[in-house]
């Protein structure tokens, strides 16, 4: 009797689990190279079908969605086949997944659960605190060319004087003033110790972004010129300021925009490029490919597939011109490689996924980055360049990006500028183990202190 019990218990069990609803939210961590990375799978249905998205909020991800979604016998499969991303795990329970997380050839333990992971909250010991021991202003400034009111913050020494002044640019991503990624904020920890140190300093939130105007989607690192354009302006206009004594800070893409500001206006004392790129940005898209894939640990074959696909579709975008010539190939292409996995033939959300690969890969700005070579722009650079890198930065490597910068004021017969790498410092200034991506959260460091000094004393000596 005992033996008919538990069978029919087991039988009991096995239905209500193949009964669960699969759908929700779905959180886990994975371990990978003694670092923590969290994943968030968004599961829907819709009949039989079911529909997955991948957040990593670790890394800024959002949104990325799969490619394919299957839950069937218990077993829930998510897979991305461009990313080369398979998740495949048992539902233990309504609120347990165990199983398998797989990339680029390697494989993690992953368990799911309806539960937020836990987030270890990492100490920013650099952050500054109020009060501050000088005067801060929040402020709104004119981009009279195209209509846009630009928010920002304006720090200055509480003595009397015209200051030396630098307007901070933000890299790539909707940014806010503090440069905010990731838990750190850059540009606040920037703009304090520049200011205590008697400097003042102009940082803003990206057009279309927190509290300044504008349609970012739209905006090339051209549009953000303008913007610094702009602020250059206002600046001209407040009593605080040495105007013979303005420069710009750029970090990754504020690397591309200063020398485009400084091209064009004279007067601009200074510029220092934090991780800016001296190559096309197709170029380094293939090299961020190479060095943070083996970085992660992809295998070779899997990263060499991917660094052709991606060498191919920049091809396309460097040389197809027109627009929707452009996106006939793309959506040939992008089909034809998805299709090579063999659960996408029957695949329902194919058009969308491919659709989707088209409109952010052909977006303006990512069309202008990957086809912009910063080289014809630095040849014409006069003022005095700081140029900096650190060793282990894998977005921006430093080794061929320092030589294109340096060949490229070379030819500028500038003779006021310095490039400079940055030893074991990664694409955000910290003192770091790889330079991967997936670092940067779990580093307390915001930016190391000989990346602050050596800035400091250079625009000091301006």
């Amino acid at each position: 009797m005992k033996r008919i019990i538990f069978i029919l218990a087991t039988l009991l069990f096995s239905y209500i689990a193949l009964c669960q609803n699969i759908t929700g939210e779905w959180n886990g961590e994975l371990s990978v190279q003694g670092m923590k990375l969290r994943l968030v799978f968004h599961i829907t249905q819709s009949g039989t079908n079911y529909t997955a998205t991948m957040d990593s909020p670790d890394q800024g991800a959002k949104g990325i969605s799969m490619t394919s979604a299957l839950f069937e016998n218990n077993i829930l499969t998510i897979e991305h086949s461009l990313a080369k991303i398979k998740f495949t795990g048992n539902l233990i329970n309504a609120d347990s997944i165990s199983g398998n997380f797989v990339q680029g050839g390697q494989q993690f333990p992953l368990i799911l659960t309806r539960h937020k992971v836990a987030v270890e909250k990492i100490k920013h010991p650099q952050e500054p605190v109020k009060p501050f021991p000088y005067n801060s202003e929040d402020i709104t400034f004119e981009n009279s060319i195209d209509s846009i009111t630009l928010a920002g913050t304006f720090t200055y020494p509480k003595t009397a004087g015209k200051f030396k002044t630098v307007i901070l640019i933000s890299g790539s991503g909707p940014q806010n003033r503090d440069e905010e990624i990731l838990g750190h904020k850059p540009f606040l920890l920037l703009s304090d110790f520049l200011t205590r140190n008697g400097i003042a300093v102009l940082r803003f939130d990206d057009r279309g972004c927190y509290e300044s105007k504008g349609d970012f989607a739209k905006a090339t690192s051209n549009d953000f010129a303008k913007d610094v354009e702009a602020a250059v302006k206002y600046l001209r206009t407040r009593k605080e300021v040495n105007t013979k004594k303005i420069g710009i800070i750029g970090h990754s893409e504020g690397g591309i925009i200063a020398p485009l500001v400084a091209v064009k206006d004279k007067n601009i004392n200074f510029i220092v490029l934090m991780a800016g790129p001296g190559i096309s940005g197709g170029d380094i898209i293939i090299r961020q490919t190479e060095l943070i894939g083996r970085a992660n640990g992809v295998t070779e074959t899997d990263l060499q597939e991917s660094i052709k696909s991606q060498t191919q579709i920049i091809d396309y975008l460097v040389n197809i011109k027109n627009l929707d010539s452009l996106k006939v190939k793309l959506d040939s292409y992008l089909r034809l490689k998805m299709l090579e996995n063999p659960d996408m033939r029957n695949n329902e959300k194919l058009n969308e996924l491919v659709n989707q690969q088209i409109t952010q890969i052909t977006s303006p700005w990512y069309l202008n980055f990957i086809r912009y070579n910063p080289a014809p722009t630095l040849e014409k650079v006069k003022c005095s360049v700081l140029a900096i890198i650190g060793s282990k930065d894998l977005q921006v490597p430093s080794e061929e990006n320092l030589k294109a910068i340096k060949k490229a004021l070379t030819k500028a017969k500038n003779k006021k500028f310095i490039a400079k790498e940055l030893a074991g410092l990664n694409h955000l200034f910290q003192e770091c183990k790889t330079g991967a991506p997936g670092e940067y959260a779990s580093i307390e460091q915001t930016i190391s202190p000989v990346a602050l000094d050596i800035m400091l004393k250079w625009i000091n000596s301006k």
